[in-house]
This record gives C-alpha cells, sequence and structure tokens, in this order.
C-alpha cells in the first residue's frame, strides 16, 4: 500500500491491516505525523511529539509482530486537550484550550487516555478545543480558532472542533471527545463524521477537566460507526477513581453492533425497530436543507426495516434556559480551583492575595468562559438558587420523562429516537461572535439528551447548504448504546455519506 493512501484508511481498517502486516505502526505513524505539520493552517492541533509517537509505535510493532495484538494495537489516535496526558511519557500539555492551564505538565494520565494506551493505540497529538469545553464553534480556544476542513471560513463545531476537523481532514483515523451539551455530536454533524457521547456513566471521568460534572462525558470520535464501537469498547467501564462511573461489566459494542437483530434479514437488518420522531425536532424554523438530508437518511433506514414513528418531547425548548442555568452553575463551582496558586496562570504583578486572584483569573479566563462563571455563580448566589438552580433540577427531571415516555409505550413507543443534530450547517466564523445566545439556541436539539443522561449519536446524512456537512443524530435508552451502533453500521453498510470527505 501506498504512503498516500495511508490516512485514507479508518480504525478498523487500520487494525485489520496491522495484523496483516501490510505495513507497520511506525511507517503509518510517521505518515500522519507528516500530515499533521502539513495541515497547521487547520488550526486543530495544540501539541505533538513526534518522538514519544513513533516509540509508542515501536513497541506496538513489537506486539505485532508476536501475534499478540488485539483490534487497537498500533492505531494512531488523539485526544482532544481536555484530557490529561502523562507529560513524562506523552511529552505533551494539557490545556484545556485555555491560557489559565498554558504549559501544564500533568503528572498522570486520565483513565481514557490510560486506557487506550492499554489496548496499544499511539498518541499523535493533543487536539485543540474551546475553552474548558465552553462553545459551540471552537472560536473560545485561547489558542485561536480551529477551521472546517470543508469550508476554512466555516466553524468546526464545538467543543470538540479541533478533534472533529483533525478526523475530517484526515489527519488522523480517530480522536476522543467530550459531550457536556453536544460537544461530540455538533462538531461530528458540522464536519462529516461520526461521534457517540454515550450514557452518562460510561467512560470515566477521572482526569477529564470538569466542565459541568453532571453532564460531562467522553465519547470517541471517527468515520464509521463500526470504528467508533471499537473504540468505544475500549475506553468505557467503570472506574473506582470516579464516583459517578456505572459499576457495569465490560463491554465489547463492536461485537453488540454485529449482533443480527430478532427477526430480521440480511437485506432488512433493522427489522422490527422503531424509530421516533418527535415533532420538536423538525420545527418550521429546520432549514430546509437540513430537514432534507435527514429525511433521505431516514428513507434509508426505512428501506433496512424500520418503522418510523411520530413521538413528542413537549420540554424541548426547556432544555435552553435549563442547561445554561445548570451547566455554568457547575462551572462557577469547578473553576474555582483555577487561581494561581497550586498551578496553572499565576499573574506576575499584585498587591496581595485577593489582587493576585482577581488579576490571575481575569487574565486566564477567556470571554466565554467568564461569562459562564458569572452566570453560574449568580444562579447559586442567596436568594435566586431556589428560583433558578432548583427549579431547573425540577424542570430537568421532566425532560428526562418525556423521553421515557417515547422509550416506555411498548408498541405504542420506540426503540430509538432520531432528528438533526443542529438546526444549520456550520456557520461561517465570526458569524455569531456578537449575539452568544445565537449559538447557545443552536444546541436545541442537543441539550435534552445530555440533560437526561441518554446516549446520543452524530451520524453522516450527507450535504446542505454550501456543501456542508449534515449529521442525522439517534438517541438511545439508558445503556442501550449498541442499538445506536446498529442502526449507524446498517446505515453506512447502504449509503457512502461516512465516506464522503473535504476536497
Amino acid at each position: 500500500m501506498s504512503g498516500a493512501e495511508l490516512h485514507e484508511l479508518g480504525v478498523a481498517e487500520i487494525g485489520r491491516a496491522l495484523r496483516e502486516r501490510r505495513f507497520s505502526s511506525a511507517e503509518l505513524t510517521q505518515h500522519l505525523l507528516t500530515r499533521l505539520s502539513t495541515h497547521a493552517r487547520l488550526g486543530a492541533v495544540l501539541a505533538s511529539d513526534a518522538k514519544a509517537a513513533l516509540s509508542q509505535a515501536g513497541a506496538a510493532d513489537a506486539v505485532l509482530a508476536r501475534g499478540e495484538a488485539g483490534p487497537l494495537t498500533g492505531v494512531p489516535l488523539a485526544h482532544k486537550d481536555i484530557f490529561v496526558t502523562d507529560h513524562a511519557r506523552t511529552g505533551l500539555a494539557s490545556t484545556a484550550g485555555s491560557r489559565m492551564l498554558a504549559g501544564y505538565a500533568s503528572p498522570f494520565d486520565a483513565t481514557v487516555v490510560a486506557r487506550l494506551a492499554a489496548a496499544g493505540t499511539v498518541l499523535l497529538a493533543k487536539l485543540n478545543c474551546d475553552e474548558f469545553a465552553m462553545g459551540s464553534s471552537n472560536e473560545n480556544s485561547a489558542f485561536g480558532a480551529v477551521r472546517n476542513p470543508w469550508d476554512a471560513q466555516r466553524v468546526p463545531g464545538g467543543s470538540s472542533g479541533g478533534s472533529a476537523a483533525a478526523v475530517a481532514a484526515r489527519l488522523v483515523p480517530a480522536a476522543t471527545g467530550t459531550d457536556t451539551g453536544g460537544s461530540i455530536r455538533q462538531p461530528a454533524s458540522f464536519c462529516g463524521i461520526t461521534g457517540i457521547k454515550p450514557t452518562y456513566g460510561v467512560c470515566s471521568r477521572y482526569g477529564m477537566i470538569a466542565f459541568a460534572s453532571s453532564l460531562d462525558q467522553a465519547g470517541p470520535m471517527a468515520r464509521s460507526a463500526e470504528d467508533c464501537a471499537l473504540l468505544l469498547s475500549a475506553m468505557s467501564g467503570f472506574d473506582e477513581r470516579d464516583a459517578t462511573s456505572a459499576e457495569r461489566p465490560p463491554q465489547d459494542y463492536h461485537a453488540q453492533m454485529l449482533q443480527p437483530r430478532a427477526g430480521a434479514s440480511a437485506a432488512r437488518p433493522l427489522q422490527g425497530l422503531r424509530i421516533g420522531l418527535p415533532r420538536e425536532f423538525f420545527p418550521a424554523a429546520l432549514a430546509t436543507d437540513v430537514n432534507a438530508a435527514v429525511r433521505t437518511a431516514l428513507a434509508e433506514l426505512e428501506k433496512l426495516g424500520a418503522t418510523l414513528v411520530d413521538v413528542s418531547l413537549p420540554r424541548t425548548e426547556l432544555s435552553i434556559p435549563v442547561y445554561y442555568i445548570i451547566a455554568p452553575a457547575e462551572a462557577s463551582s469547578n473553576l474555582g480551583r483555577f487561581d494561581g496558586v497550586k498551578f496553572g496562570h499565576r499573574a506576575a504583578q499584585y498587591g496581595d492575595l485577593m489582587d493576585m486572584y482577581k488579576k490571575t483569573r481575569s487574565e486566564g479566563f477567556g470571554p466565554e468562559v467568564k461569562r459562564r462563571i458569572m452566570i453560574g455563580t449568580y444562579v447559586l448566589s442567596h436568594g435566586y438558587y431556589d428560583a433558578y438552580y432548583l427549579q431547573a433540577q425540577k424542570l430537568r427531571r421532566m425532560i428526562a420523562d418525556d423521553f421515557q415516555a417515547c422509550f416506555s409505550k411498548g408498541s405504542q413507543g420506540c426503540d430509538v429516537i432520531a432528528g438533526p443534530v443542529a438546526p444549520t450547517v456550520a456557520w461561517k466564523i465570526g458569524e455569531q461572535g456578537s449575539d452568544p445566545l445565537q449559538a447557545y439556541l443552536a444546541d436545541i436539539f442537543t441539550l435534552p439528551a445530555s440533560l437526561a443522561g441518554l446516549p446520543g449519536m452524530s451520524v453522516p446524512a450527507g450535504t446542505g447548504a454550501h456543501g456542508m456537512p449534515v449529521g442525522l443524530q439517534l438517541i438511545g435508552n439508558y445503556f442501550d448504546e449498541a442499538t445506536l451502533l446498529q442502526t449507524a453500521h446498517a446505515l453506512q453498510q447502504v449509503t457512502d455519506f461516512h465516506t464522503r470527505r473535504p476536497l
């Protein structure tokens, strides 16, 4: 295989090719490192250490030579820079896209990072993201905006924009992301790749720099459902160091994805699957190009045996105010630790301790982070906690109940909920900079599943206006990632949406 073709391979293909010894992990790693350096203008990569990456690739090649390789042995990937990485092992800083943590050398790996390393993956780079994962466009990074590889004048989505852009541009075959209110699904949609946010608690949050602790969840971003299934199998599982980690046995999502459905056939693999279409996910304001692409993908799922049914999620509109009370409140608490005392940025000049706190946080945090800290502090303050935060938590429970009403109606309910990921395709860089509320409103379809803690997925569904990608969102019941992956995989066996790439 020629070197020019190596970056076109996905995770599953790379794993098979490495085990068949068609090329080495070191060859592939060197090829991708070269691509990283020649695509710097995309802004997706924050840091890379060639020596450390090639050392990991050499170790993987030794395992492959002994015939002891697993499905991910020698597969290169990159991590969103919200996961800490052991600096001594990787040579990479952990910044969360913030000046506050510029140059921070973590003494340990996040659990997700450690598990993927144990599976034999090779770490190529740390990827750009909105500062502390706060944003929907990746314009909020202290280290510059990321550009969408389909159109360099447009955003890649956020906060995992660097991860989505790097995968779409074929710089890496896969990357990790985090999803608090849509930060895996929305950039996956905007960049035309596949991404899944598992059920809250499936992946450990240990070593994941916190934004909103009751919402943050890690997940894989790759080109196909099969690739995501392989990665999720390795990175998920119970972790006693994370109090929110779900106590479940290890899952083989790849095997579950390939398990035939009862009563299904090769021609109709989704026979018996009921897909709910919430009327609230298809409002009159939904862009016509997005609606057309999503409807085309849904028609393909029907051909595969699925039945489309109408359902309702009546509190969808409330998800925006609920989320933008709860998430900033938790951010206000989590980011209190960044004060210039133990680690991170510290103001160079200050008069006393209080002055140091003020100057450090003023210099270290960007505008969007400051905005959310102030909102969060306000809603948690005396006299407003009951009126805002407590009411938001009550509504959050009602939003979760709406989903269960859809999943629990037996023959009248559904197995999966589907709709668009975002109301429009990716917007132009700077287009929403003067009105943050517009970016917040763009999260309307991803926030409900996040608030409910449900698994959600973005699957490429073709292109819309200006040739930009559109994503189909799939939402499942708790711990039913397998059904989402199975549905997406079936769609990807009969369409080429997921194989399309930027020119």
